[in-house]
Protein backbone atom coordinates (compact mmCIF):
# COMPACT_ATOMS: atom_id res chain seq x y z
CA UNK A 1 0.00 0.00 0.00
CA UNK A 2 1.37 3.33 -0.92
CA UNK A 3 1.12 6.39 1.14
CA UNK A 4 -0.76 9.46 -0.02
CA UNK A 5 2.38 11.15 -1.01
CA UNK A 6 3.81 8.36 -3.10
CA UNK A 7 0.64 8.26 -4.43
CA UNK A 8 0.51 11.99 -5.46
CA UNK A 9 4.19 11.82 -6.67
CA UNK A 10 3.68 8.63 -8.95
CA UNK A 11 0.28 10.39 -10.39
CA UNK A 12 2.05 13.35 -11.23
CA UNK A 13 4.97 11.62 -12.83
CA UNK A 14 2.59 9.30 -15.04
CA UNK A 15 0.45 12.77 -16.35
CA UNK A 16 3.49 14.83 -17.27
CA UNK A 17 5.33 11.98 -18.86
CA UNK A 18 2.20 11.20 -21.03
CA UNK A 19 1.50 14.63 -21.89
CA UNK A 20 5.65 15.78 -22.07
CA UNK A 21 7.08 12.24 -23.09
CA UNK A 22 9.39 12.90 -20.23
CA UNK A 23 9.57 12.91 -16.59
CA UNK A 24 9.26 15.83 -14.43
CA UNK A 25 12.26 17.40 -12.70
CA UNK A 26 13.16 17.10 -9.26
CA UNK A 27 11.92 21.01 -8.47
CA UNK A 28 9.04 20.28 -10.37
CA UNK A 29 7.52 17.39 -8.24
CA UNK A 30 8.71 19.31 -5.27
CA UNK A 31 6.54 21.77 -6.26
CA UNK A 32 3.54 20.01 -7.19
CA UNK A 33 3.76 17.86 -3.91
CA UNK A 34 4.41 21.55 -1.57
CA UNK A 35 7.54 20.13 -0.23
CA UNK A 36 10.55 22.35 0.74
CA UNK A 37 13.20 20.93 0.07
CA UNK A 38 14.13 17.99 -3.10
CA UNK A 39 15.32 15.75 -0.07
CA UNK A 40 11.91 14.38 0.29
CA UNK A 41 11.03 13.41 -3.37
CA UNK A 42 14.33 11.64 -2.96
CA UNK A 43 12.92 9.67 -0.59
CA UNK A 44 9.51 9.00 -1.91
CA UNK A 45 10.89 8.30 -5.82
CA UNK A 46 12.67 5.55 -3.35
CA UNK A 47 9.66 3.88 -1.99
CA UNK A 48 8.40 3.71 -5.11
CA UNK A 49 11.00 2.07 -7.08
CA UNK A 50 11.50 -0.29 -3.63
CA UNK A 51 7.69 -1.10 -4.75
CA UNK A 52 8.04 -1.70 -7.90
CA UNK A 53 5.96 1.09 -9.54
CA UNK A 54 9.38 3.06 -11.31
CA UNK A 55 12.29 2.49 -12.02
CA UNK A 56 15.57 4.97 -12.28
CA UNK A 57 18.04 4.31 -15.25
CA UNK A 58 21.19 4.98 -14.81
CA UNK A 59 23.18 7.77 -16.37
CA UNK A 60 20.67 9.44 -17.62
CA UNK A 61 19.48 12.83 -16.25
CA UNK A 62 15.59 12.82 -15.24
CA UNK A 63 15.45 9.58 -16.40
CA UNK A 64 12.21 7.72 -14.81
CA UNK A 65 10.38 4.29 -16.21
CA UNK A 66 6.79 3.74 -14.37
CA UNK A 67 6.83 -0.30 -14.20
CA UNK A 68 2.83 -0.50 -13.06
CA UNK A 69 0.47 1.50 -11.53
CA UNK A 70 -1.67 0.50 -8.46
CA UNK A 71 -5.38 0.28 -9.35
CA UNK A 72 -6.38 3.97 -7.20
CA UNK A 73 -4.77 5.34 -10.38
CA UNK A 74 -5.82 3.32 -12.74
CA UNK A 75 -9.48 4.12 -12.04
CA UNK A 76 -11.26 7.12 -12.74
CA UNK A 77 -12.56 8.16 -9.44
CA UNK A 78 -8.86 8.51 -8.30
CA UNK A 79 -7.35 8.21 -5.14
CA UNK A 80 -9.03 7.49 -1.97
CA UNK A 81 -6.99 7.56 1.17
CA UNK A 82 -7.49 5.30 4.43
CA UNK A 83 -8.57 8.57 6.39
CA UNK A 84 -12.31 8.61 8.63
CA UNK A 85 -12.52 12.60 8.51
CA UNK A 86 -10.80 13.76 5.21
CA UNK A 87 -7.11 15.49 4.73
CA UNK A 88 -6.61 19.05 6.82
CA UNK A 89 -6.01 20.48 3.20
CA UNK A 90 -7.89 18.23 1.23
CA UNK A 91 -11.98 17.98 1.12
CA UNK A 92 -12.98 15.31 2.91
CA UNK A 93 -15.43 14.08 0.21
CA UNK A 94 -12.87 10.81 -0.18
CA UNK A 95 -13.34 10.00 3.64
CA UNK A 96 -13.95 6.28 4.64
CA UNK A 97 -17.72 6.77 5.86
CA UNK A 98 -17.64 4.93 9.69
CA UNK A 99 -21.21 3.47 10.66
CA UNK A 100 -22.64 3.74 13.90
CA UNK A 101 -21.74 -0.46 13.92
CA UNK A 102 -18.52 0.13 13.12
CA UNK A 103 -16.25 -1.47 15.00
CA UNK A 104 -14.02 0.07 18.06
CA UNK A 105 -10.36 0.01 18.91
CA UNK A 106 -8.91 1.81 22.25
CA UNK A 107 -6.45 4.73 22.31
CA UNK A 108 -4.06 3.86 24.68
CA UNK A 109 -1.72 6.72 24.56
CA UNK A 110 0.66 9.12 22.54
CA UNK A 111 3.24 8.66 20.09
CA UNK A 112 6.41 11.00 19.04
CA UNK A 113 6.35 11.64 15.77
CA UNK A 114 9.45 14.01 15.78
CA UNK A 115 12.55 12.82 18.09
CA UNK A 116 11.47 10.05 20.32
CA UNK A 117 10.02 10.42 23.99
CA UNK A 118 8.98 8.71 26.73
CA UNK A 119 5.43 6.98 25.57
CA UNK A 120 2.37 8.62 27.37
CA UNK A 121 -0.60 6.54 28.44
CA UNK A 122 -4.18 8.51 28.63
CA UNK A 123 -7.36 7.66 30.16
CA UNK A 124 -9.03 4.41 28.17
CA UNK A 125 -10.97 5.60 25.47
CA UNK A 126 -12.27 4.27 22.16
CA UNK A 127 -12.40 5.34 18.73
CA UNK A 128 -14.60 3.79 15.93
CA UNK A 129 -13.08 2.77 13.01
CA UNK A 130 -13.76 1.21 9.42
CA UNK A 131 -13.78 -2.71 9.67
CA UNK A 132 -11.46 -3.30 7.08
CA UNK A 133 -8.79 -1.34 9.33
CA UNK A 134 -9.12 -4.21 11.36
CA UNK A 135 -9.04 -7.50 9.70
CA UNK A 136 -7.56 -10.26 10.48
CA UNK A 137 -7.23 -11.91 13.98
CA UNK A 138 -4.29 -9.53 15.44
CA UNK A 139 -4.76 -7.02 17.73
CA UNK A 140 -5.21 -3.14 17.05
CA UNK A 141 -4.81 -0.04 19.09
CA UNK A 142 -4.73 3.57 18.48
CA UNK A 143 -2.51 6.23 19.45
CA UNK A 144 -2.78 9.99 19.25
CA UNK A 145 0.24 11.23 17.15
CA UNK A 146 2.40 14.53 18.71
CA UNK A 147 4.76 15.74 15.93
CA UNK A 148 5.51 16.25 12.47
CA UNK A 149 8.31 14.23 11.75
CA UNK A 150 5.82 12.08 8.90
CA UNK A 151 4.15 14.93 7.41
CA UNK A 152 5.44 13.43 3.82
CA UNK A 153 3.69 10.34 4.22
CA UNK A 154 0.52 12.30 5.06
CA UNK A 155 0.47 11.56 8.67
CA UNK A 156 -0.17 15.10 10.58
CA UNK A 157 0.18 16.40 14.52
CA UNK A 158 -2.90 15.60 15.99
CA UNK A 159 -4.02 12.35 14.01
CA UNK A 160 -4.83 9.16 15.42
CA UNK A 161 -2.84 6.13 13.70
CA UNK A 162 -4.43 2.80 13.92
CA UNK A 163 -1.82 -0.01 14.15
CA UNK A 164 -1.47 -3.80 14.46
CA UNK A 165 0.26 -5.66 17.42
CA UNK A 166 3.20 -7.48 15.97
CA UNK A 167 7.02 -7.75 16.60
CA UNK A 168 8.01 -7.46 13.09
CA UNK A 169 8.07 -5.14 10.06
CA UNK A 170 9.58 -5.33 6.71
CA UNK A 171 11.46 -2.60 5.12
CA UNK A 172 9.71 0.63 4.37
CA UNK A 173 6.78 -0.79 6.64
CA UNK A 174 5.58 2.68 9.17
CA UNK A 175 6.14 1.29 12.87
CA UNK A 176 5.98 1.84 16.19
CA UNK A 177 9.33 1.43 17.55
CA UNK A 178 10.04 1.29 21.26
CA UNK A 179 14.18 2.75 21.87
CA UNK A 180 15.95 1.45 24.44
CA UNK A 181 12.78 0.37 26.10
CA UNK A 182 11.32 4.00 27.46
CA UNK A 183 11.12 5.84 24.04
CA UNK A 184 8.44 5.10 21.54
CA UNK A 185 8.36 6.90 18.07
CA UNK A 186 6.55 6.30 14.73
CA UNK A 187 8.84 5.95 11.86
CA UNK A 188 9.82 4.08 8.77
CA UNK A 189 11.36 0.85 9.40
CA UNK A 190 14.50 -0.27 7.47
CA UNK A 191 16.52 -3.09 9.09
CA UNK A 192 20.45 -2.79 7.42
CA UNK A 193 22.66 -5.45 8.26
CA UNK A 194 22.47 -5.66 12.23
CA UNK A 195 21.33 -2.09 12.33
CA UNK A 196 17.97 -0.92 12.02
CA UNK A 197 17.32 2.71 10.60
CA UNK A 198 14.16 5.04 12.06
CA UNK A 199 13.41 6.98 8.80
CA UNK A 200 11.31 10.13 9.35
CA UNK A 201 9.37 11.57 6.24
CA UNK A 202 10.26 15.24 6.68
CA UNK A 203 13.85 16.99 5.82
CA UNK A 204 13.71 18.65 8.56
CA UNK A 205 14.14 15.11 10.75
CA UNK A 206 17.12 13.43 10.58
CA UNK A 207 17.53 8.92 9.79
CA UNK A 208 18.56 7.78 13.12
CA UNK A 209 20.28 4.26 13.08
CA UNK A 210 19.95 1.99 16.07
CA UNK A 211 21.63 -1.88 16.72
CA UNK A 212 18.56 -3.85 16.32
CA UNK A 213 19.32 -4.96 20.07
CA UNK A 214 17.65 -1.16 20.78
CA UNK A 215 15.04 -1.10 18.75
CA UNK A 216 11.75 -3.33 19.34
CA UNK A 217 9.22 -3.04 16.85
CA UNK A 218 5.66 -3.04 18.71
CA UNK A 219 3.31 -3.17 15.55
CA UNK A 220 2.60 -1.59 12.05
CA UNK A 221 0.04 1.23 10.50
CA UNK A 222 -2.43 0.17 9.27
CA UNK A 223 -5.17 3.34 9.40
CA UNK A 224 -5.30 6.95 9.94
CA UNK A 225 -7.91 8.65 11.52
CA UNK A 226 -8.58 12.60 11.29
CA UNK A 227 -10.60 14.80 13.08
CA UNK A 228 -11.29 18.88 12.54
Amino acid sequence: MLTKKQLELLDFINKRMKRDGVPPSFDEMKEALDLRSKSGIHRLITALEERGFIRRLAHRARALEILKLPEALEKPSGFKPQVIEGDRRDPPRNAMPVTPAAPSVEIVGRIAAGGPIEAINLPDRNIAVPGSMIAGNADHYALEVKGDSMIDAGINDGDVVVIREGKTADNGDIVVALVEGHEATLKRFRRKGGAIALEAANPAYETRVFRDDQVQVQGRLVGLIRTY
